[in-house]
């Protein structure tokens, strides 16, 4: 992936502070959610801020970021301007009007608008405050127990789809969504068709946004978009559960399967449309 000289100067990195803290009296069923919040979620909220109360410290200790760490920032400050410039333009096209993110890197624990962020939730995305949460240990995971190769690109996928529940959350399909959870009419095998729908509507977008801005910065590599794939097929649910739990349920999907991330990703990369990311209509018939 060919490197740029933007910056979009919207990330906030707290790595390097050394900071504390435990989700206390949320049990087994937090931990076992927030699991799957690991793989790539969406709005955590309703994990962080349900059951029992929380806390976390901040101990003042602060070091030095390695030149590897520093690059990181870079490259993701650069990859946060890629995404503005990008969903600004395509927002234009649509009569619409965008509103930046914030883009937050830490490492261990912080705080976000939704709750106390843990490393072990991997990136996410909170609407109460805008913001996508990224712990760059993630991607460790990812390679080491889900099998992904990690590239620049990869992390400029993750961070693509993490936009697009941003751009869902501008659009009001993250309310939408919330308002069916929250109603108690639907059972949990038909929000978890509610919650694919959703997910794989965020890799579409991050499918478009690098169709979009590589026609603009030619910054694709051959490999890139094999990487940002194979990332997504190794975040499918049926890959998830067959390396966790040595079986697939598909009932229980809640982010699709490796072969509908890569559809979808493929499908918002050689559309160019944002009119062709309706994933709601399609999976929920």
């Amino acid at each position: 992936m060919k490197w740029t000289d933007d910056r979009g100067g919207n990330v906030e990195d707290r790595r390097g502070t050394s900071s504390g803290g435990a989700i206390v009296g949320g049990g087994l069923g937090t931990i076992i959610i927030a699991a799957i919040v690991f793989f790539l979620g969406g709005d955590p909220s309703a994990i962080l801020n349900s059951g029992g109360s929380s806390q976390s410290y901040n101990s003042g200790e602060k070091r030095e970021l390695t030149a590897n760490e520093q690059k990181i920032g870079e490259m993701v400050d650069m990859m946060g301007k890629w995404n503005l410039i990008t969903w600004d333009k395509i927002f234009q096209e649509n009569g619409m009007t965008y509103q930046k993110p914030k883009i937050v890197l830490f490492e261990n624990t912080t705080q976000s608008g939704c709750g106390t962020a843990q490393s072990a939730m991997g990136p996410f995305y909170c609407p109460a405050d805008q913001s996508v949460y990224m712990d760059m240990s993630f991607f460790n995971e990812l390679q080491q127990r889900f099998g992904a190769k990690v590239t620049e690109f990869t992390i400029a996928y993750v961070l693509a789809h993490e936009m697009g529940h941003h751009v869902q959350n501008l659009l009001g399909t993250l309310d939408k969504t919330d308002q069916l959870r929250r109603s108690g009419r639907y059972s949990e095998e038909e929000m978890n068709k509610v919650s694919v729908a959703t997910e794989l509507q965020a890799d579409f977008y991050a499918g478009l946004w690098a169709r979009y801005s590589n026609e603009r910065e030619k910054f694709l590599e051959p490999g890139d978009l094999e990487s940002a794939v194979e990332a997504a097929e190794a975040v499918g649910d049926d890959n998830i559960q067959q390396r966790t739990q040595g079986q697939v349920n598909q009932e229980s999907f809640t982010h699709g399967s490796s072969a509908q991330r890569k559809e979808w990703f493929m499908k918002g990369y050689n559309s160019g449309d944002i009119k062709q990311g309706d994933t709601f209509n399609q999976l929920l018939k």
